[in-house]
């Protein structure tokens, strides 16, 4: 009796998360949207006629990104809905009371979310040696626990609510693909991965997806303020600028990842690689780990 019970919830949650193929006046809360794929995230579910709530540490950019939702004559604008339309909050993802404040202003301005998207994030490069704890901690408090704060704070109100959501984790091939040089960046985004598929199982009887959404090599503002152990500031400064031209040759814009996560929430897909390299570096990883393994010695 108890695995029928477990089926029949399950089926009952796979129809009722289908409601979100049309995303026509959902409430969407993005973190980390005042620019890169956060931004254009939250752009995309605007398009689709979402209202949109954004956040980001930096208010004036949060404010930046509600504005070209809110005008109706920006090329990416969007029209709004219902009276909606997009709405700008600074929060601390790293901080777990800004993130439980943030879902109780959420609930009570604009109501219960239907689509979360745990987009905020930091870049960081260097190996377990060079790494500082403090440069560790400060990784897994924004790209780890911030996802965790989200996830807890939203997640609670969606169940009580009773009619399903969706929630979107923004993970990284660097969960799968070990990197020597990538030691803190990789653990953060592996643990979120692995937090998505424990999540995926317990919410699906709720009604409530989860994506996880693994990116790779996509040109972002985040290269800028990417750290790297070890370097001077003019080492740092120079790391940064070669990275940040690398990725602006590979042209991997973070509006096609928006445009995957939109597509990951409409048809419920678990995990989303998204660019070239993130779904051969899946597909390695699974058919032989001992050769990723390998790979990681090298540097890259």
């Amino acid at each position: 009796m108890g695995l029928l019970k477990d089926v029949t919830g399950w089926r009952r949650g796979t129809k009722l998360q289908r409601r979100l193929r049309d995303l026509t006046g959902t409430l969407v809360v993005v973190t980390g949207a005042g620019s890169g794929i956060g931004r254009e995230t939250a752009l995309a579910f605007a398009a689709q006629g979402a209202i949109v709530v954004v956040s980001d540490i930096n208010l004036e950019s949060a404010q930046d990104t509600a504005a070209l939702i809110n005008t109706p004559t920006q090329a990416s604008g969007a029209e709004a809905v219902f009276g909606g339309g997009s709405h700008a909050y600074q929060v601390d993802v790293s901080d777990e009371q800004a993130v439980i404040r943030f879902a109780e202003t959420v609930a009570a301005h604009h109501g219960v979310p239907d689509i979360v998207v745990n987009n905020a994030g930091i870049g960081f490069s260097g190996t377990f040696a060079d790494t500082e704890q403090r440069q560790f901690e400060r990784v897994m408090d924004i790209n780890f626990w911030g996802v965790v704060y989200g996830c807890r704070a939203f997640t609670p109100m969606m169940i009580d609510r009773g009619t399903g959501g969706h929630v979107v984790n923004l993970s990284s091939a660097a969960a799968y693909t070990p990197q020597k040089a990538l030691t803190a960046y990789s653990t953060s985004k592996a643990a979120v991965f692995m937090l998505s598929d424990c999540l995926r199982a317990e919410l699906l009887p709720h009604g409530i997806g989860v994506s996880t959404i693994c990116p790779g090599l996509v040109h972002t503002n985040i290269l800028k303020t990417t750290e790297f152990a070890g370097t001077t500031a003019e080492e740092q400064l120079e790391n940064q600028t070669k990275a940040d031209n690398f990725y602006r040759k590979r042209n991997f814009t973070p509006d096609r990842v928006a445009s995957a996560i939109v597509k990951a929430v409409r048809t419920n897909k678990a995990v989303v690689p998204v660019t070239v390299e993130a779904k051969l570096g899946r597909t390695i990883s699974r058919l032989s780990p001992g050769s990723m393994r390998v790979g990681a010695r090298f540097e890259i």
